[in-house]
This record gives structure tokens, sequence and C-alpha cells, in this order.
């Protein structure tokens, strides 16, 4: 018997490669007005920062690339 897998690992990609492809995929094919707030949705914001000896650095507010 074998084991069952799923189509995404057997495509050689990480279920969040496939779930950004397919995101894509569905904002692509949406129709007016639904697409542009989808659109508007795909971008979003977060905090990075540097850890050091255990200490938290400045967190610094960075914007998606998307």
């Amino acid at each position: 018997m074998t084991t069952p897998t799923t189509f995404w690992r057997l495509a050689g990609m990480t279920y969040v490669q496939y779930v950004s492809r397919a995101s894509s995929a569905v904002r692509g094919a949406l129709k007016e007005p639904s697409k542009s707030k989808a659109l508007q949705n795909e971008k979003f914001n977060f905090n990075s920062s540097v850890w050091e000896s255990g200490v938290q650095g400045k967190k610094v507010i960075k914007e998606s690339a998307i």
C-alpha cells in the first residue's frame, strides 16, 4: 500500500507556495468590484527586529513586497 500524498507535494511545491498561487488565481478570476477589494487585502505590513544576546532590538515596520 502506498502512502497518500497531496498533489502540491507531488508538484514539488510547499504548502505556502501552493496557497499563494491558488489565491493569486482566485483574485485574478474575480470580477469588479470584488477584484479591487481583494487586491487591497493582498498587501500587508509586519514588524521585524534583530535579536542579539537574547535582547530584542528596535522594531522596524516593513511592507510586503507584493
